[in-house]
């Protein structure tokens, strides 16, 4: 045998053996795949439950022309209903609208691991100063504060995943939306001309949140 024969037999066994490596390799990985669906599909992780607990203003709504200035603290708790599956709030951007209009600067949660069964509780503060909103929103705004009625909503904009055992699984979009109502004892605005406050605006009462995974 001449030696480029050689030379081709032994090319020929090594692509064999690294076709033979590579399908092996393929294999283990479709395994690995399919008994982490499994285990998922089995599972079945249910979504998080949120609660707006509190919000506090710690300075009075007030509006320029047209903008907002404003600060509250929101209490938010969240509980992992599931017996058998970890949560990871990789995640979560905090912020409060109104009429669908962002009116205050996302504040960004810590991360965060949520055990079986576990309830995590944040206290962030939010704030805006002077944002600029919508004439038709500043409107709106005005008459409810005027009327000492405020419908808000605390939403949460981030991303979780599931953890079974040592996996985790890839990394979904979670959103979520809270109701908050604020009322006055009484109808009350102080200030005149374009730039109007009111003086006492309180928590009406804890309410769930809808939530998105």
């Amino acid at each position: 045998m001449s030696k480029e024969d050689k030379h081709h037999r032994h090319e020929h066994h090594l692509r064999r053996c690294c076709g033979c490596l590579a399908s092996c390799l393929l294999a283990l990985v479709l395994i690995v795949a399919f008994v982490a669906l499994v285990i998922y599909l089995a599972l079945r992780p249910s979504k998080p439950s949120f609660y707006l607990q509190d919000l506090q203003l710690r300075r009075p709504i007030s509006l320029g022309d047209p903008s907002l200035t404003a600060s509250a603290q929101v209490t938010l708790a969240s509980r992992n209903p599931n017996e058998h599956v970890g949560i990871f709030y990789n995640r979560l951007d905090v912020f409060v609208t109104y009429q669908n209009e962002a009116v205050t600067v996302p504040v960004s949660l810590p991360p965060q691991y949520q055990g079986h069964r576990d309830v995590t509780v944040w206290s962030p503060v939010l704030s805006a100063e002077s944002v600029p909103v919508a004439g038709y929103v500043a409107d709106a705004l005005k008459q409810d504060v005027a009327a000492g009625f405020v419908a808000l909503q605390v939403k949460v904009d981030g991303r979780v995943k599931w953890k079974v055992g040592s996996w985790v699984s890839g990394s979904y979009h979670l959103f979520v939306s809270c109701p908050a109502v604020l009322s006055a004892g009484y109808p009350g605005v102080v200030g005149g001309g374009g730039n109007n406050s009111v003086s006492s605006l309180k928590f009406a009462q804890p309410t769930g949140c809808s939530v998105e995974v």
